[in-house]
Protein backbone atom coordinates (compact mmCIF):
# COMPACT_ATOMS: atom_id res chain seq x y z
CA UNK A 1 0.00 0.00 0.00
CA UNK A 2 2.57 2.50 0.70
CA UNK A 3 3.91 2.37 -2.39
CA UNK A 4 0.52 3.43 -3.98
CA UNK A 5 0.13 6.32 -1.88
CA UNK A 6 1.71 9.04 -4.56
CA UNK A 7 -0.01 7.75 -6.86
CA UNK A 8 -3.18 8.06 -5.43
CA UNK A 9 -3.34 11.24 -3.61
CA UNK A 10 -0.24 13.22 -5.35
CA UNK A 11 2.78 15.13 -4.46
CA UNK A 12 2.39 16.37 -1.35
CA UNK A 13 1.16 15.64 2.04
CA UNK A 14 0.38 17.43 5.57
CA UNK A 15 1.81 16.12 8.85
CA UNK A 16 0.79 17.94 12.17
CA UNK A 17 2.83 16.91 15.28
CA UNK A 18 5.63 16.08 13.07
CA UNK A 19 7.95 16.39 15.44
CA UNK A 20 7.18 13.28 17.24
CA UNK A 21 5.38 9.53 18.34
CA UNK A 22 2.96 8.55 15.86
CA UNK A 23 3.10 11.80 13.81
CA UNK A 24 6.85 11.73 12.86
CA UNK A 25 6.76 7.73 12.15
CA UNK A 26 3.94 9.02 9.27
CA UNK A 27 5.92 11.64 7.74
CA UNK A 28 9.01 8.91 7.53
CA UNK A 29 6.96 6.28 5.97
CA UNK A 30 5.14 9.30 3.73
CA UNK A 31 8.69 10.39 2.63
CA UNK A 32 10.31 6.61 1.76
CA UNK A 33 6.98 6.36 -0.75
CA UNK A 34 7.90 9.68 -2.69
CA UNK A 35 5.73 11.97 -1.18
CA UNK A 36 6.82 15.76 -0.69
CA UNK A 37 5.90 16.90 3.50
CA UNK A 38 4.50 20.12 5.34
CA UNK A 39 5.54 19.02 8.48
CA UNK A 40 3.79 20.95 11.43
CA UNK A 41 4.76 21.71 15.02
CA UNK A 42 5.97 23.74 17.55
CA UNK A 43 9.69 22.46 17.48
CA UNK A 44 11.61 24.50 15.12
CA UNK A 45 15.05 22.72 16.03
CA UNK A 46 13.59 19.25 15.74
CA UNK A 47 11.86 20.14 12.42
CA UNK A 48 14.74 21.19 11.01
CA UNK A 49 17.03 18.13 11.64
CA UNK A 50 14.25 16.12 10.33
CA UNK A 51 13.45 18.09 7.12
CA UNK A 52 17.48 17.88 6.63
CA UNK A 53 17.24 14.21 7.16
CA UNK A 54 14.54 13.48 4.75
CA UNK A 55 15.73 15.71 2.04
CA UNK A 56 19.12 13.84 2.16
CA UNK A 57 18.41 10.52 2.84
CA UNK A 58 14.57 10.51 0.08
CA UNK A 59 15.21 13.52 -1.84
CA UNK A 60 12.23 15.20 -1.35
CA UNK A 61 10.39 18.53 -0.67
CA UNK A 62 9.83 19.41 2.76
CA UNK A 63 8.52 22.46 3.44
CA UNK A 64 7.85 23.92 7.70
CA UNK A 65 4.78 25.14 9.61
CA UNK A 66 6.25 26.28 13.04
CA UNK A 67 2.99 26.52 14.69
CA UNK A 68 1.19 26.09 18.16
CA UNK A 69 -2.25 24.42 16.85
CA UNK A 70 -4.09 25.33 20.28
CA UNK A 71 -3.89 29.05 19.29
CA UNK A 72 -6.96 29.60 16.57
CA UNK A 73 -4.74 31.71 14.26
CA UNK A 74 -2.59 28.48 13.45
CA UNK A 75 -5.13 26.93 11.36
CA UNK A 76 -5.50 29.87 8.80
CA UNK A 77 -1.82 30.13 9.05
CA UNK A 78 -1.17 26.94 7.80
CA UNK A 79 -3.94 26.58 5.17
CA UNK A 80 -2.75 29.77 3.69
CA UNK A 81 0.94 28.15 3.56
CA UNK A 82 -0.03 25.34 2.08
CA UNK A 83 -2.48 26.88 -0.92
CA UNK A 84 0.45 26.93 -3.69
CA UNK A 85 1.03 23.28 -2.92
CA UNK A 86 -0.67 20.03 -4.72
CA UNK A 87 -1.76 18.58 -1.03
CA UNK A 88 -3.41 15.30 -1.23
CA UNK A 89 -3.36 13.79 2.09
CA UNK A 90 -4.11 15.28 5.58
CA UNK A 91 -2.20 13.38 8.50
CA UNK A 92 -3.84 15.35 11.39
CA UNK A 93 -1.53 13.73 14.46
CA UNK A 94 -1.38 16.74 16.63
CA UNK A 95 -2.98 16.05 20.17
CA UNK A 96 -1.99 15.68 23.39
CA UNK A 97 -3.95 14.06 26.33
CA UNK A 98 -4.40 14.38 30.67
CA UNK A 99 -4.88 11.53 33.06
CA UNK A 100 -6.14 12.08 36.79
CA UNK A 101 -9.50 13.11 38.30
CA UNK A 102 -11.20 15.74 36.56
CA UNK A 103 -12.38 17.65 39.74
CA UNK A 104 -7.87 17.42 40.22
CA UNK A 105 -7.40 18.74 36.71
CA UNK A 106 -6.43 22.44 35.74
CA UNK A 107 -8.91 24.20 33.46
CA UNK A 108 -6.46 26.21 31.10
CA UNK A 109 -4.70 23.05 30.74
CA UNK A 110 -8.31 21.00 29.43
CA UNK A 111 -8.88 24.04 27.36
CA UNK A 112 -6.13 23.58 25.70
CA UNK A 113 -6.53 19.80 24.85
CA UNK A 114 -9.83 20.66 23.44
CA UNK A 115 -8.06 23.60 21.27
CA UNK A 116 -5.58 21.15 19.53
CA UNK A 117 -7.77 17.54 19.75
CA UNK A 118 -10.75 18.90 18.32
CA UNK A 119 -10.96 22.58 17.23
CA UNK A 120 -7.82 22.65 15.06
CA UNK A 121 -8.32 19.03 13.48
CA UNK A 122 -11.95 20.40 12.90
CA UNK A 123 -10.74 23.44 11.05
CA UNK A 124 -8.03 21.73 8.88
CA UNK A 125 -10.63 18.64 8.28
CA UNK A 126 -13.19 21.20 7.26
CA UNK A 127 -10.40 23.14 4.93
CA UNK A 128 -8.74 20.34 3.42
CA UNK A 129 -12.12 18.64 2.53
CA UNK A 130 -12.90 21.34 0.39
CA UNK A 131 -10.07 20.84 -1.28
CA UNK A 132 -10.02 17.19 -1.68
CA UNK A 133 -13.15 17.20 -3.13
CA UNK A 134 -13.04 20.51 -5.68
CA UNK A 135 -9.86 18.06 -6.78
CA UNK A 136 -11.64 14.89 -6.64
CA UNK A 137 -8.80 12.98 -4.87
CA UNK A 138 -7.46 13.00 -1.31
CA UNK A 139 -7.05 11.27 1.93
CA UNK A 140 -7.77 12.52 5.97
CA UNK A 141 -6.02 10.69 8.77
CA UNK A 142 -7.70 11.54 11.92
CA UNK A 143 -6.16 9.90 15.38
CA UNK A 144 -8.97 8.38 17.38
CA UNK A 145 -7.85 6.00 20.36
CA UNK A 146 -9.48 3.17 22.11
CA UNK A 147 -10.40 5.45 24.84
CA UNK A 148 -12.84 7.06 22.45
CA UNK A 149 -15.40 4.12 22.40
CA UNK A 150 -16.42 4.69 25.85
CA UNK A 151 -16.46 6.78 28.57
CA UNK A 152 -12.69 6.31 30.36
CA UNK A 153 -12.68 7.68 34.14
CA UNK A 154 -9.47 9.24 35.27
CA UNK A 155 -8.82 10.76 31.60
CA UNK A 156 -13.01 11.34 31.46
CA UNK A 157 -11.99 14.72 29.07
CA UNK A 158 -9.26 13.23 27.01
CA UNK A 159 -11.64 10.58 25.95
CA UNK A 160 -14.24 12.76 24.90
CA UNK A 161 -12.06 14.70 22.30
CA UNK A 162 -11.43 11.11 21.00
CA UNK A 163 -14.86 10.31 20.62
CA UNK A 164 -15.25 13.44 18.98
CA UNK A 165 -12.71 12.48 16.64
CA UNK A 166 -14.13 8.59 15.84
CA UNK A 167 -17.63 10.23 15.46
CA UNK A 168 -16.41 12.71 12.75
CA UNK A 169 -14.33 10.50 10.69
CA UNK A 170 -16.93 7.58 10.91
CA UNK A 171 -19.47 10.13 9.25
CA UNK A 172 -16.64 11.84 6.74
CA UNK A 173 -15.97 7.76 5.66
CA UNK A 174 -19.19 7.62 4.32
CA UNK A 175 -19.85 11.58 2.85
CA UNK A 176 -16.59 12.14 0.99
CA UNK A 177 -16.57 9.17 -1.15
CA UNK A 178 -18.50 10.13 -3.60
CA UNK A 179 -15.68 12.58 -4.03
CA UNK A 180 -12.78 10.52 -4.41
CA UNK A 181 -12.07 11.65 -0.51
CA UNK A 182 -10.84 8.70 1.11
CA UNK A 183 -11.42 9.23 5.45
CA UNK A 184 -9.81 7.09 8.64
CA UNK A 185 -9.76 7.09 12.87
CA UNK A 186 -6.50 5.48 13.92
CA UNK A 187 -7.87 4.09 17.09
CA UNK A 188 -4.37 2.63 18.71
CA UNK A 189 -4.50 1.82 22.22
CA UNK A 190 -1.77 2.38 24.73
CA UNK A 191 1.63 4.00 22.42
CA UNK A 192 4.96 4.37 23.81
CA UNK A 193 5.21 8.18 22.59
CA UNK A 194 5.29 11.71 24.43
CA UNK A 195 1.83 11.41 24.54
CA UNK A 196 2.12 8.71 28.01
CA UNK A 197 4.90 11.48 29.29
CA UNK A 198 2.78 14.54 29.11
CA UNK A 199 -0.42 12.75 30.32
CA UNK A 200 1.37 11.36 33.35
CA UNK A 201 1.23 7.94 32.85
CA UNK A 202 3.39 4.88 33.03
CA UNK A 203 3.22 2.21 30.21
CA UNK A 204 3.51 -1.54 30.49
CA UNK A 205 2.77 -3.33 27.15
CA UNK A 206 2.49 -0.92 24.57
CA UNK A 207 2.73 -0.12 20.47
CA UNK A 208 5.33 1.29 19.08
CA UNK A 209 4.79 4.57 17.39
CA UNK A 210 5.33 3.11 14.07
CA UNK A 211 3.49 -0.09 14.28
CA UNK A 212 0.35 2.65 14.33
CA UNK A 213 1.73 4.73 11.47
CA UNK A 214 1.99 1.68 9.47
CA UNK A 215 -0.82 0.19 10.20
CA UNK A 216 -2.90 3.26 9.34
CA UNK A 217 -1.37 3.75 6.14
CA UNK A 218 -2.19 0.48 4.50
CA UNK A 219 -5.51 0.62 6.29
CA UNK A 220 -6.63 3.91 4.44
CA UNK A 221 -8.99 4.06 1.48
CA UNK A 222 -9.96 0.27 2.77
CA UNK A 223 -12.10 0.98 5.94
CA UNK A 224 -13.71 4.10 8.25
CA UNK A 225 -12.02 2.71 11.33
CA UNK A 226 -8.51 1.03 12.05
CA UNK A 227 -7.43 -0.49 15.28
CA UNK A 228 -3.42 -0.85 14.57
CA UNK A 229 -1.55 -3.98 16.22
CA UNK A 230 -2.37 -6.60 17.84
CA UNK A 231 -2.96 -4.82 20.81
CA UNK A 232 -5.64 -2.29 20.03
CA UNK A 233 -8.06 -5.18 18.65
CA UNK A 234 -7.41 -7.09 21.97
CA UNK A 235 -8.66 -4.48 24.09
CA UNK A 236 -11.33 -3.32 22.13
CA UNK A 237 -12.78 -6.90 21.35
CA UNK A 238 -12.77 -8.39 24.72
CA UNK A 239 -14.75 -5.11 25.79
CA UNK A 240 -17.33 -5.85 23.34
CA UNK A 241 -20.12 -8.09 24.72
CA UNK A 242 -20.28 -6.23 27.56
CA UNK A 243 -22.67 -3.70 28.26
CA UNK A 244 -21.47 -0.01 28.06
CA UNK A 245 -21.39 0.98 32.02
CA UNK A 246 -19.25 -2.19 32.09
CA UNK A 247 -17.02 -0.89 29.32
CA UNK A 248 -16.82 2.22 31.52
CA UNK A 249 -15.62 0.89 34.87
CA UNK A 250 -13.15 -1.61 33.58
CA UNK A 251 -11.15 0.82 31.24
CA UNK A 252 -11.71 3.40 34.67
CA UNK A 253 -9.96 0.93 36.38
CA UNK A 254 -7.42 0.04 33.50
CA UNK A 255 -6.29 4.16 33.67
CA UNK A 256 -6.19 4.78 37.15
CA UNK A 257 -3.43 1.56 37.50
CA UNK A 258 -1.33 3.30 35.01
CA UNK A 259 -1.23 6.87 36.40
CA UNK A 260 2.02 7.80 38.19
Amino acid sequence: MQTQLKARYGSWAVVTGASSGIGREMALRLAKAGLNLVLVARSQAVLEQMAKDLRDRDGIQVRLVIRDLSMAVSVDALVMQTADLDVGLLVAAAGFGTSGAFIDSRLEQEMEMLEVNCRSLLGLTWHFSQRFAQQRRGGIVLMSSIVGFQGMPFAAHYAATKAYVQTLAEALYVELAPYGVDVIAAAPGPTNSNFSDRAGMKMGKALSAGEVAQGTLNALGRKPTVLPGFLSKLLVYSLVPLPRWARVRIMGGVMKSMIK
